[in-house]
């Protein structure tokens, strides 16, 4: 397992260093918005854990299936891994839009499409979580994990169609035709970052998952009879 992972910390580490670079371009190089002003800014970590939340969702999703498929351990610790850091991403997500709504909108919250299914969409996948604690037996745990995760991924196309859908208060989907060049690099740079970061949790969580199924799985020894005498007396 960790001959593996042997590439996670580097691409880590990367990660991070991309994050300072496109943070900084986002906060001192890329010009203001000309409506929103300086509060835009934030969209440089919003919109990647955005992007990276959906995507975390669909390698879980694609996990799940192949989990089903081959009932081996690795396919549902990459599963549990996934959804796991897709819902620190989702959770940054809602935080970072709540801090530019209240800027923008001059409330906290409102329940605009993308906002309550981005929410269902943190709570059905929290709900996996829980879901799997419940249950002891290794085997059945990876069963109910990957079709609860199944079930959970139907709202991620949600999340993303409902501002094409409905009236939302959410902008349709930009493009970097409608963007200043200036405003795309470090939201490429961004996402790049926080993608390899997301893998390298997932490495890092899924070597825990396997790490803990290997001892669930070690037997217990046998109890040895005493000297001289029957393990009943």
């Amino acid at each position: 397992m960790t001959r593996q992972f042997k590439w996670d910390s580097g691409l880590g580490l990367l990660g991070l260093l991309l994050l300072f670079v496109g943070s900084y371009i986002g906060l001192f190089v890329a010009p203001a918005e000309r409506y929103m002003g300086e509060v835009q800014r934030i969209m440089y970590v919003h919109v990647p854990c955005a992007w990276n939340a959906m995507l975390l969702y669909t390698l879980a999703f694609i996990f799940a299936i192949v989990s089903l498929w081959t009932h081996r351990a690795k396919w549902d610790a990459m599963t549990t891994a996934a959804v796991e850091v897709g819902i620190v991403l989702n959770a940054l997500l809602l935080v970072q839009g709540s801090i530019w709504a209240r800027a923008t909108w001059g409330v906290w919250w409102d329940w605009d499409v993308r906002l309550t299914t981005s929410l269902i969409l943190l709570l059905l996948f929290a709900g996996v979580l829980a879901l799997r604690s419940f249950v002891h037996d290794s085997g059945r745990r990876a069963t109910w994990t990957a079709i609860a995760t199944i079930v959970a991924f139907v709202d991620v196309p949600l999340v993303y169609f409902c501002v094409r859908w409905w009236r939302s208060l959410h902008q349709v989907q930009s493009t970097p035709d409608t963007v200043a060049p200036m405003m795309v690099v470090p939201l490429r740079i961004n996402a790049f970052a926080i993608l390899f970061i997301a893998i390298w949790m997932m490495a890092q969580r899924a070597r825990l998952e396997l790490d803990r199924r290997h001892q669930d799985q070690v037997a217990e020894p046998e109890r040895l009879a005493p000297v001289g005498g029957s393990s009943n007396d």
